[in-house]
C-alpha cells in the first residue's frame, strides 16, 4: 500500500505548518540529488517528498487530500496529479534560493561557492502548537478559554534589538557583517551562522541587560481562545501573532490550538450527526407508542411505530451539531433496543406462554419466512 504524504514526510494529520516545514527541510537535504549523485533511489525519494510537501504546505491543497487522498490529485480524482511542481523549485521556495534547477540553493547551504547568507534583516517567529482538552459539550455548543502558554516575547527593554540601550551596534568583524562562515566538514563545506554574531552580520558594544543579546524573553503569557460551535477532536484554529516573537522587526509566529474531545456517556458524533442507543421494553415495541430522548437540547418525544424491531434506527430532524462552516446542523440518530424481560415471576411466564400461544406463529413473519428456507434447505 502506498505510503500517505503524512507518512512520507513522517509528520502526522494535525502537525503545524512549521512543523511540516521542518519535516520537508530535513529530508529535503538528505535526498538532495547533489548530494547523492546517481543515486536514483534517492532521486525518486527527494521528488516523492517535494509532491507531499507541495499539498501539505498548501491549505487547499491539504485539505481536499485530507478528504480524498491520492485521488484528488490523480486524473481519475480530477485533481491531474499533484500540480505538476518542479521538486526543485518547491526546495528554492523552502530554502529562499533564487530558483534555477536546485544546485545553486545546495551550493549555498553546503558551501558551494554562493554568496554570503547574511541574516540581518527581519527574521519571523516560529509557530508554537497547543493541544486543549474539550468536553462534549463545549465542542458541541462553542466555549470560551483561557490558555497560559509559554512563548518568546520581545525584550521590553531594548525592544528586540539585543543591544543595551545607548550603546552601539557594528559589523561583526569576525564573519565582516556576512552573518555566516564556512565550515569543513566531511567531504563538504558547510556554511553556518557565525559563532560571534549568531548569524545577524553584526554585534553590539554592550548586550541588553535583561535578555542578554537575544532581543527575546521567554515568559508565560495567558491568551483567551474562542472556540466555536461545532469542533471536533482533530480541528485546529490559528490565533495570529500569538507564536514566538520575531527578531530584528520580524513578524510573529502563529499559535495552532489542537482540538481534543472528550467522549461523551450517552452520545456518539459521527460529521455533523449523533447517534444514541435508547432501551425499549418488549410491549412498547410490539404496540407502539411514545418515549422521552435525551437530546443536545435538552428533552424531545419521538414516536415508536407498533411492530418496530429491535436495531431500528430513527432519526431526529436538526437535532445534531451545528455544521461549522455554519452549513445548518446535522440530525440525531435514535437506535432502539429492544430490552428482552428477564427475571420473571410465575405470575408473568404465565401470562407471557398465554400470550405465545394466542399468537400461533402468525405474528413473527420473519421468523416464519426463515424457517421455510431452513425447511427447503435441509431438503436439498
Amino acid at each position: 500500500m502506498a505510503q500517505t504524504y503524512y507518512e512520507v514526510l513522517g509528520v502526522s494529520k494535525d502537525s503545524t505548518p512549521s512543523e511540516i516545514k521542518k519535516a520537508y527541510r530535513k529530508l529535503a537535504l538528505k535526498y538532495h540529488p547533489d548530494k547523492n549523485q546517481g543515486d536514483k533511489e534517492a532521486e525518486n525519494k527527494f521528488k516523492e517528498i517535494s509532491s507531499a510537501y507541495e499539498v501539505l504546505s498548501d491549505e487547499n491543497k491539504k485539505a481536499k487530500y485530507d478528504r480524498f487522498g491520492h485521488d484528488a490529485y490523480t486524473q481519475s480524482g480530477g485533481g491531474g496529479g499533484h500540480g505538476g511542481g518542479d521538486p526543485f523549485d518547491i526546495f528554492s521556495q523552502v530554502f529562499g534560493g533564487g530558483g534555477g534547477g536546485g544546485s545553486s540553493i545546495f551550493d549555498q547551504l553546503f558551501g558551494g561557492g554562493g554568496g554570503g547568507g547574511r541574516r540581518n534583516g527581519p527574521i519571523p517567529g516560529d509557530d508554537l502548537r497547543y493541544d486543549m482538552e474539550l468536553t462534549f459539550e463545549e465542542a458541541v455548543f462553542g466555549v470560551k478559554k483561557e490558555i497560559s502558554v509559554n512563548k518568546t516575547d520581545e525584550c521590553d527593554r531594548c525592544h528586540g534589538n539585543g543591544a543595551e540601550p545607548g550603546s552601539k551596534i557594528v559589523k561583526c568583524g569576525y564573519c565582516k557583517g556576512a552573518g555566516q562562515v564556512t565550515m569543513a566538514q566531511g567531504f563538504f563545506s558547510v556554511r553556518q551562522d557565525c559563532p560571534k554574531c549568531h548569524g545577524r552580520g553584526e554585534i553590539f558594544e554592550k548586550a541588553c541587560n535583561t535578555c542578554g543579546g537575544t532581543g527575546t524573553k521567554r515568559t508565560k503569557k495567558k491568551i483567551s481562545v474562542t472556540v466555536p460551535a461545532g469542533v471536533d477532536t482533530g480541528n485546529r484554529m490559528r490565533v495570529r501573532g500569538e507564536g514566538d516573537a520575531g527578531t530584528k522587526g520580524g513578524q510573529p509566529g502563529d499559535l495552532y490550538v489542537i482540538m481534543h474531545v472528550k467522549e461523551h456517556e450517552i452520545f456518539t458524533r459521527h460529521d455533523d450527526d449523533i447517534l444514541c442507543e435508547i432501551p425499549i421494553t418488549f410491549g412498547m415495541a410490539t404496540l407502539g407508542g411514545t418515549i422521552e430522548v435525551p437530546t443536545l437540547e435538552g428533552r424531545a418525544n419521538l414516536k415508536i411505530a407498533p411492530g418496530t424491531q429491535s436495531g431500528t434506527v430513527l432519526r431526529m430532524r436538526g437535532k445534531g451539531i451545528s455544521n461549522l462552516q455554519g452549513r445548518g446542523k446535522g440530525d440525531q440518530h435514535v437506535k432502539v433496543i429492544v430490552e428482552i424481560p428477564t427475571n420473571l415471576n410465575d405470575e408473568q411466564k404465565e401470562a407471557l406462554k398465554t400470550f405465545t400461544e394466542a399468537c400461533g406463529g402468525t405474528v413473527n413473519p420473519m421468523a416464519e419466512s426463515f424457517f421455510e428456507k431452513a425447511k427447503r434447505w435441509f431438503a436439498g
